[in-house]
């Protein structure tokens, strides 16, 4: 069961994109090389144009993992009707390795919200075994359904998550 003092509970991903889990994998997410994201951290579009590094922190070489990235503020936080939309699919990453070493099964798709500030989350799978998760086709990219996806390829509950929060950048707040 998570806290209420849970970030991810505090920014909604408990409900919204997910139930309840503990956090079991330690997971990194960093983008430009330096750019380190923790929950609810503010990051604007021109930072996010090439996909991050994603390291997962697992002691056993043996164990294989999914990563979604999703936003489940589309088209704007205030009215979600399309929730959820796919940035990103990697399965079959080695655990104590990175998302490099895994299989890109939807390509890195850069944060561009236009209304309100968007959550973007990550979240890691423990897959059963290697190429346990298996796509016939693309998913489509509008109106993604995490739990859904995770319970047809047999992932249960996550094992890590984190979020930044994304928002357009203006002319003015550029300069």
């Amino acid at each position: 069961m998570a806290k209420m003092s849970d970030p991810l509970v505090i920014g909604r991903v408990v409900g919204d994109v997910v139930d309840h889990f503990s956090q079991s994998v330690k997971m990194s997410v960093v983008y430009n090389s330096n750019k380190h994201v923790y929950n609810g951290h503010e990051f604007f579009p021109s930072l996010l144009t090439s996909k991050p590094k994603v390291e997962v922190h697992d002691g056993d070489l043996r164990s294989f993992f999914t990563l979604i990235m999703t936003d489940p503020d589309v088209p704007g936080p205030s009215d979600p009707y399309l929730r959820e939309h796919l940035h990103w699919i990697v399965t079959d990453i080695p655990g104590t390795t990175d998302s490099s070493f895994g299989r890109e099964i939807v390509s890195y798709e850069t944060p561009k919200p236009n209304i309100g500030i968007h959550r973007f989350v990550f979240l890691l799978y423990k897959q059963k075994r290697r190429q346990s998760v298996t796509v016939s086709s693309s998913p489509s990219r509008d109106r993604f359904n995490t739990r859904k996806f995770a319970d047809d390829n047999d992932l249960g509950s996550p094992v890590a998550a984190v979020f930044f929060n994304c928002q357009r950048e203006t002319a003015a707040r550029r300069r």
